[in-house]
């Protein structure tokens, strides 16, 4: 009879011992995302560009008994970049699980976006989460030490109507390329990567896109927005033991709002 090493069932959500970096935290999904790993039992690093809130997360999170250090960061500033996580590994230890969360929208057609919103999108949603993830991955594979890494796409990076936004979507869509190669070129050194495609959920920034073009959830099946929680389960497995045989994934989280 064939046995095996592994629990059952084999999952935990117990990320006691590991230190993760979340970016975009200030808000919206990155400050569920810091709030759940904690409360995991994960020691966090909370960064953003707006300081405030990042010391309110960090009170919240010290006062339910965990641990969480709010430091800024720009991610299109790739010296922030590199002095961040030499910060984070300094207070905490070795960032052993980065989440890849920060991120802008476009609201313009292709042909009228300026060359400086151009810059930021790419900026933000591209060049700063590859060298985030290559600092990361650069201190791990020093130390010998396994970690996960877990990219924030959209359901945009598979789905787009015209009706703007044009290169937010093309720039989940290298987060989605991005999380695949890395995966392969990482897996040799037990580094996970894998990504989310949230689909539309309430945040600070899809409250700023309803107040331009209005209620879009009556085109969904089931006529509603995310709430930030309904992606707990995903991040936790991405970042458990339970997924150690998963990398280059993406998984689409959109309550079939994108169709198939």
């Amino acid at each position: 009879m064939q046995t095996s090493d592994y629990p059952l069932p084999n999952i935990s959500t117990d990320l006691s011992g590991r230190v993760a970096l979340v970016t975009g935290a200030s808000s919206g999904l990155g400050r569920r995302f810091a709030l759940t790993l904690a409360a995991s039992g994960a020691a966090v690093v909370a960064t953003a560009r707006r300081v405030d809130r990042l010391t309110e997360l960090a009170d919240e999170i010290g006062a339910a008994g965990g641990t969480c250090e709010p430091l800024a960061l720009d991610v299109t500033d790739a010296e922030q970049i590199a002095a961040v996580v030499e910060q984070a590994t300094t207070a905490l230890g070795t960032v052993d699980i980065l989440v890849n969360n920060a991120g802008i929208p476009d609201a313009q057609r292709a042909h009228k976006m300026s060359l400086e919103l151009t810059d930021a999108v790419l900026d933000t949603n591209v060049r700063g989460p590859w060298l985030l993830s290559n600092e990361v991955a650069r201190r791990l594979i020093a130390a010998e030490a396994p970690g996960r890494i877990v990219n924030i796409s959209s359901m945009g990076a598979f789905s787009y109507n015209g009706m703007g936004a044009a290169l937010y979507s093309i720039s989940k869509a290298a987060i989605h390329r991005m999380t695949e190669v890395l995966a392969v070129e990482w897996a040799r050194f037990n580094i996970n990567v894998n990504c989310i495609a949230p689909g539309a959920f309430s945040s600070e920034m899809m409250d700023g896109m309803l107040s331009r073009i209005g209620d879009i959830t009556q085109g969904f099946p089931r006529k509603r927005l995310g709430d930030p929680a309904q992606l707990d389960s995903t991040l936790l497995y991405l970042v458990s033991p339970a997924s150690d045989f998963v990398t280059g994934t993406t998984i689409k989280v959109d309550d079939g709002q994108g169709g198939r």
